[in-house]
């Protein structure tokens, strides 16, 4: 007997999930480490009139997105697809199923048809924009979308499937995860969301904020996102999100390092020593190793940034550098920042990091310094900054 097995999944009655596991990815724009791989979500939404697909997957998965979309229609019979954004992991599949399907319309914004016809070359003929608060009906199933710019290119919209109140918010609410296919399948969901927030949305936290406020009316049972798992306990993702956006901190303090020769080494130790008998929660990462992802899921909620180099070729460390340009473009929310260095003949790693930190906001409480390995009187300052640092994440004296 012939077992029929289907690769897509039924979310409710003609919603599907014809989306990719990328189980062998591990990074992304090359940069964002994925240790857990990740997923390109693509959704059919199924009328009594008319389909429509809601994204599409990363090119190079053209045929089993193909595959999985004639388990339910055959793909010269959408009639819509719906580009909620333009980035090739969302899109990419875009030009392959124009050729598949003379009839289908792309649906985008105003900016998301000028990124379809710089990116994928789709004629105009073949576009419909729309605006805020648009709706097209499929038989039953009605579908309307939300501007939501710079989340995280400026052509970025929602879709929300108004009958079944489900929300296709393309990289909003995502995490890169390939298992797991609801969110209560995976114990430590908001983990994985908090760093995927760290990596794409914390820059852009002020359009978050007006993103949430938009959809806050809306009835939503499932948040279906275009990476990661689909939620059906939506509230504490929402929830999540009006927390991270809103730039709500912990008593923690993000201590980023890289030692050549063990002094920067040394004084970290030390500081999160003392930090951590104060009960302060510590987040320590050496430079030379660390997993990027894990620092932005991290800066998401410390309200002090601790970078510690040794001067090298007249400036700080390399990695150090680098630490700190990412510091100031993802635009955490902490206030404070401590700096710690070390030199043989010249101390100019402090001045470097303030450099490239200049215009991130950040407000230095203090820096150390010391001449090739630190000595008594540098642990005592160590303990007073400690101190300070303990102050501030308690919210103490400004």
């Amino acid at each position: 007997m012939k077992v029929n097995i289907m690769k897509t999944v039924k979310i409710v009655g003609g919603v599907y999930w014809v989306g990719i596991k990328d189980w062998n990815r591990r990074i992304f724009d090359s940069l964002i480490p994925l240790p857990e791989g990740t997923s390109y979500n693509s959704y059919l939404v199924v009328g009594s009139e008319k389909s429509a697909l809601i994204d599409t997957v990363n090119p190079g998965f053209e045929e089993e997105l193909e595959e999985k979309i004639n388990e339910i229609v055959n793909v010269g019979d959408i009639d819509y697809i719906v580009m909620n954004h333009a980035e090739p992991d969302h899109s990419g599949t875009i030009p392959y199923l124009l050729e598949k399907n003379e009839k289908v319309v792309l649906i985008a914004t105003e900016k998301g048809a000028d990124m379809a016809k710089a990116y994928y070359d789709v004629p105009d003929e073949r576009i419909m924009i729309v605006k805020d608060g648009d709706v097209i009906s499929l038989g039953g199933k009605t579908l309307m979308f939300i501007e939501a710019p710079w989340l995280h290119w400026p052509e970025t919209m929602f879709t929300y499937l108004v009958e079944d109140k489900i929300l296709f918010p393309c990289d909003f609410f995502g995490a890169h995860l390939a298992w797991g296919f609801y969110d209560d399948e995976v114990p430590d969901i908001l983990t994985h969301a908090q760093r995927y927030f760290g990596e794409i949305m914390m820059p852009f936290s002020a359009m978050a904020k007006k993103a949430l406020r938009k959809i806050e009316n809306l009835e939503i049972d499932i948040i279906a996102p275009s990476h990661g798992p689909v939620y059906r306990n939506p509230e504490r993702i929402i929830e999540a999100y009006k927390r991270w956006s809103s730039g709500e901190t912990k008593e923690k303090v993000l201590i980023a390092y890289v030692s050549m020769w063990k002094a920067n080494e040394r004084m970290v130790r030390e500081l999160a020593a003392l930090l951590t008998a104060e009960g302060v929660d510590v987040k320590v990462y050496n430079l030379v190793n660390a997993d990027i992802g894990e620092i932005a899921k991290d800066l998401v909620d410390s309200a002090v940034i601790v970078l510690a180099a040794p001067t090298v070729l007249g400036g700080a460390h390399p990695l150090a550098i680098y630490a700190a340009y990412l510091v100031k473009a993802l635009r955490p929310p902490a206030k404070y920042a401590v700096i710690i260095g070390s030199h043989g003949w010249h101390g100019r790693s402090r001045d470097s990091l303030l450099e490239v930190l200049k215009d991130s906001k950040l407000e230095l409480l203090g820096s150390l310094d010391v001449r090739a390995r630190p000595r008594e009187g540098d642990y005592e300052e160590l303990r007073q900054l400690a101190q300070l640092i303990t102050e501030k994440v308690r919210g103490g004296v400004e």
